[in-house]
C-alpha cells in the first residue's frame, strides 16, 4: 500500500467508528476486508488511527471537523506534512483537499482542544495533578514507552540487555523498577526473540513492575484483579512467595498458564466460590477496575468514551472490591490497592473512603506514578490492620 493508501483505509476505519464501532473492531473489520494489506500496512494504518484517538481535539481542530477525513487532515496539518504529498487522488489516496480544507483553522486552540481531554475531565486532572496536570495530559499524547520486565530467575538486566542488542532489540535502564528496560529499537522483533519466546524477558510497564517491587512478596499472594495476570508473574519471581491469582471473568486469564511456564513459575488460578476456602492471604493485591486514566496513550479510545456516570460506577466497584479484599487477608497481612489511574476520585478517595467503614485499618504506604516517558500513570497504596 501507498502512504495515501495507508491514509484513506484510517479514513475508512474512523468513519465507521463515527457509527458506533469500537476502534479494534473498526480495525479488524477493515483488515478483514484488505487481505492485500501486509504486515507494515497494517501496522501503518493503526499508528495513523491511534495516533489521532491520542489528540483527537486537535486533530479535529486544525482539520475542521469530526469526521475520518478532517482527522487525518488535522492531524498532519498539526505535524507540520505537507498535505499535497498525501491528498492527492492518486491510485488509492484521498482526494485533493477543497478550498475550505485548504484554509486550515481561523481561531487558537483553548486549553481543553491542548490538552486533549473531553471537558468535563479536565477539573478532575487538576484537582487530582495540581501542577503537574498539563504535563500528565500532554504524556498522554504521545506513544507509550514500551518496557520490558527481565526474569531475574533465568538471567540479569545486564545479559539481558546484550543478549536482546544481538537479536536487534536496543535497549535502555528504566529508574522506575531495576528489572525495567525500555525499549529504544526493534520493538516490533521482541514477540519472535529468543528472549522473549523463552521467558528471559516479559512485556510489563515500567510503573507497574514498580508497584510489585514495592509489595511484601512473601508467604501467600493473591492477585485478586489478576486479568493477563502481568502483575501475578512479577509477584512469583520472588521465590518465597506463594501465588494464586483470581479475575472474576476467568477468560482474561486465559494466557497465564502459558505465561507463567515460559517464565519458568507457578500460579494457581482460583474460581471466585473458592476464594473464601483459599483464605486467609498474606497479600492481597487488587488492581481495580478504572478509568485507565494514566494509561490512555495506550488505549486512547478510553478518554472519549469515559462518562461521569461510568466513572461513578467505576468507584462503586473499586469500593466493593476492597471491602471484599480485606475479609480476605489475615490480620497481619497487608492489603494492596492499585490502579492505572491519575484521578484522585479512583485513588485516595477510595482509600478514604475504606478507611471510614474500616477504623482498625491504616495506610502503611502509597504513592503515585504520573505518565511520563518512562512508564504509565499508576497509584498505590498499602493497608494494614492495627
Amino acid at each position: 500500500m501507498t502512504p495515501g493508501a495507508r491514509v484513506s483505509a484510517a479514513i475508512e476505519i474512523f468513519d465507521a467508528m463515527a457509527e458506533g464501532l469500537p476502534a479494534e473492531q473498526a480495525m479488524t473489520r477493515w483488515a478483514r476486508g484488505s487481505r492485500f494489506a501486509g504486515s507494515k500496512d497494517r501496522a501503518a494504518v493503526r499508528d495513523h488511527v491511534f495516533d489521532v484517538l491520542r489528540h483527537r481535539r486537535t486533530a479535529a481542530h486544525y482539520g475542521g471537523g469530526e469526521s475520518g477525513r478532517a482527522l487525518m487532515i488535522g492531524s498532519f496539518r498539526e505535524q507540520g506534512i505537507d498535505l499535497e504529498d498525501i491528498f492527492n487522488g492518486v491510485g488509492h489516496a484521498p482526494q485533493p483537499l477543497s478550498e475550505a480544507e485548504q484554509a486550515g483553522p481561523e481561531t487558537t486552540p483553548d486549553e481543553p482542544v491542548l490538552w486533549n481531554l473531553p471537558d468535563w475531565i479536565i477539573p478532575e486532572f487538576k484537582a487530582s495533578l495540581g501542577p503537574r496536570a498539563q504535563a500528565v495530559a500532554l504524556a498522554l499524547q504521545a506513544r507509550a514507552p514500551i518496557t520490558l520486565r527481565v526474569n531475574t530467575g533465568k538471567t540479569n538486566v545486564g545479559s539481558a540487555t546484550q543478549t536482546l542488542a544481538a537479536q536487534g532489540i536496543e535497549t535502555r535502564h528504566n529508574q522506575l523498577a531495576q528489572t525495567a528496560l525500555t525499549v529504544v529499537e526493534g520493538e516490533r522483533k521482541i514477540r519472535n526473540s529468543s528472549s522473549y519466546l523463552q521467558g528471559e524477558v516479559e512485556l510489563q510497564d515500567a510503573a507497574s513492575q514498580a508497584i510489585v517491587a514495592a509489595m511484601p512478596k512473601t508467604g501467600r499472594v493473591l492477585d485478586y484483579c489478576a486479568g493477563g495476570g502481568g502483575k501475578a508473574l512479577a509477584i512469583a519471581m520472588e521465590p518465597k512467595a506463594n501465588v494464586f491469582a483470581h479475575d472474576i471473568d476467568t477468560r482474561r486469564m486465559h494466557d497465564l498458564p502459558a505465561r507463567a511456564e515460559r517464565a519458568g513459575r507457578s500460579i494457581r488460578q482460583v474460581e471466585t466460590e473458592d476464594l473464601a476456602k483459599e483464605a486467609p492471604f498474606d497479600v492481597v493485591l487488587c488492581d481495580a477496575p478504572c478509568s485507565g486514566s494514566g494509561a490512555w496513550r495506550r488505549s486512547p479510545e478510553g478518554k472519549w468514551t469515559l462518562t461521569p456516570a461510568r466513572l461513578q460506577e467505576l468507584t462503586a466497584i473499586q469500593d466493593s472490591i476492597l471491602d471484599a479484599a480485606a475479609k480476605l487477608t489475615t490480620d497481619a497481612g497487608c492489603l494492596v490497592y492499585a490502579t492505572c489511574s491519575v484521578l484522585s476520585v479512583e485513588n485516595e478517595d477510595r482509600v478514604t473512603a475504606f478507611l471510614e467503614k474500616h477504623p482498625d485499618w491504616a495506610v502503611d504506604f502509597q504513592k503515585r506514578f504520573d505518565a511520563d516517558a518512562d512508564g504509565d500513570g499508576f497509584f498505590t497504596t498499602h493497608l494494614k490492620r492495627y
